[in-house]
């Protein structure tokens, strides 16, 4: 393809994608295809000839276009949001275009450093520590998601707990980690991963009330696991859980770990950038004290297309000495000196993209105040769709709800509990068969839940009422035919 041919066809993608966004609400938002309808109306081979770019274009409407669940969808509700803006897209085709490889400070220097500039700005706007910052102790770093985030976390951890020795000797004693139910699962996979076994995984009792972290219970199972020999390696603490927003009780658990030597690492994937509005610093309370790691997603709620996880540590010491591999094809003299970030150390990988140009164009063009806007506008609706549940007897409203996410349960007259909950999964498929939202559940004490998470860029005030409504219709509807 000549520049010429990549200037026109450039222009009718970027159009594609303009439109696309446009017209975004007269999608159904979540696909209507059945399991294997894309696949076969694609060939099953290969073309032996090229094709023009308008073929492709075309496929992607007729064929691939049914098959997308929108997730900037003003009726997205599901999981968490995973915002895309024109900024941010528009800086992942720069990083696209330029296809820099930026393993090596020496690879491109510009890669490096704007990285480090740009997760200096996050952790300022945050109001994240000093120490967390490039030119300190600590530094941050972009991973690709909130697992990868975690495993690195976890395999620092293990480097510090075996003094050093199990990055270069194997794991040869018993190391343990420490989460909740309502931790993510990438916690057990990264314990998978890095060799511990499930077995490691300790779990460690909530709050029957607002499901975080009991630290007493977590005292309890540090003092009997070290007694039976095992190394505790980490703990994980959640600001912002998955299934309900729970909020761990950070300082208190970091009083804890600090007690034991333990690496506290702190998974704020959702909530973290909330952050970024004053009001909402409380989230990072204990995190400057305790925190040896600290994570959060600005591809969920801060605008910038996935992927982008930022992690930050307070000393980068024993993540270099995890993960550092140096093999002499990348030997290079700026490496030698010590003087430079050379991020392949910082991540599981060796080959990384030019993640910061999206995130550097999202921050400079909404701004401070452009973000805790998008922010506030996410908890104030959220704020107001939790009070609409809470006045409805119908509907029994879950707490807190700190933030974008309202968890709730409509109320089935009569049914006992199990049936209530296949009622409740059954008003939640109407609903996303609809077209017009996508809803997902979780189960708090063994009852299932409806979660209604709102921070898509698109949802506006009429969006959430509108859905409101049709549960509303919707579960008097079932209701109806209910015994």
């Amino acid at each position: 393809m000549s520049p010429e041919e990549f200037r026109r066809h450039g222009k009718q993608v970027v159009d594609w994608i303009a439109d696309y966004l446009a017209g975004i609400s007269s999608y159904p938002v979540m696909s209507q295809v059945k399991p294997g309808e894309i696949r076969a109306a694609l060939p099953s081979r290969p073309p032996e000839e090229g094709e023009p770019f308008e073929n492709v274009l075309a496929d992607l409407e007729r064929v691939l276009l049914p098959g997308i669940t929108h997730w900037q969808h003003p009726g997205f509700f599901a999981y968490f949001p995973s915002n895309a803006s024109g900024p941010a897209i528009l800086g992942d085709l720069l990083s696209s275009g330029l296809g820099v490889q930026g393993m090596l400070w020496v690879t491109s220097p510009a890669c490096t450093e704007l990285e480090t500039v740009v997760v200096d700005w996050l952790a300022e706007l945050l109001g994240l520590p000093e120490h967390f910052r490039t030119d300190a102790a600590g530094g941050g770093v972009i991973q690709d998601s909130a697992s990868s985030a975690c495993l690195v976390a976890l395999l620092a951890a293990l480097h510090r707990a075996g003094g050093g020795r199990v990055a270069a000797e194997g794991v040869d004693r018993r190391y343990t980690l420490y989460v909740t139910s309502q931790t993510h699962s990438s916690l057990e996979k990264a314990a998978r991963i890095a060799g511990l076994g499930a077995a490691a995984v300790r779990g460690v009792d909530v709050d029957p009330g607002t499901l975080a972290m009991d630290p007493g219970h977590l005292r309890t199972l540090l003092a009997e696991d070290e007694a039976a020999g095992a190394v505790p390696a980490m703990v994980c603490a959640t600001v912002g859980t998955t299934s309900t927003t729970a909020i761990d009780p950070v300082p208190a658990i970091g009083e804890v770990c600090r007690e034991r030597g333990v690496w506290l690492h702190v998974d704020a994937a959702y909530a973290g950038v909330a952050a970024v509005c004053p009001e909402l610093r409380w989230l990072n309370d204990g995190v400057a004290a305790y925190a040896d790691s600290y994570s959060t997603n600005p591809h969920k709620w801060l605008l910038t297309n996935f992927d982008c996880t930022v992690l930050w540590t307070a000393d980068r010491a024993p993540l270099l000495g995890a993960l550092s591999i140096l093999p002499e094809y990348l030997r290079n003299a700026a490496t030698t000196t010590g003087s430079v970030v050379d991020y392949r150390d910082w991540q599981v990988p060796l080959g990384r993209r030019f993640r910061a140009l999206k995130l550097w164009s999202v921050i400079r063009w909404y701004g401070a105040e452009g973000l805790r806007e998008h922010i506030r506008k996410g908890v104030a609706l959220a704020r107001e769709l939790a009070g609409w549940i809470a006045a409805d007897p119908g509907f029994r409203l879950h707490e807190p709800h700190p933030l974008g996410l309202v968890c709730f349960r409509p109320v089935w007259r009569g049914l006992p509990a199990a049936e209530s909950d296949r009622a409740t999964l059954r008003l939640m498929e109407l609903l996303n068969a609809s077209g017009s939202m996508y809803l997902t559940h979780t189960k708090v004490s063994g009852r299932v839940l409806l979660r209604m998470a709102i921070g898509t860029a698109a949802t506006e005030r009429q969006h959430v009422e509108r859905a409101w409504e049709q549960i509303r219709r919707e579960h008097a509807a079932l209701s109806a035919t209910l015994p």
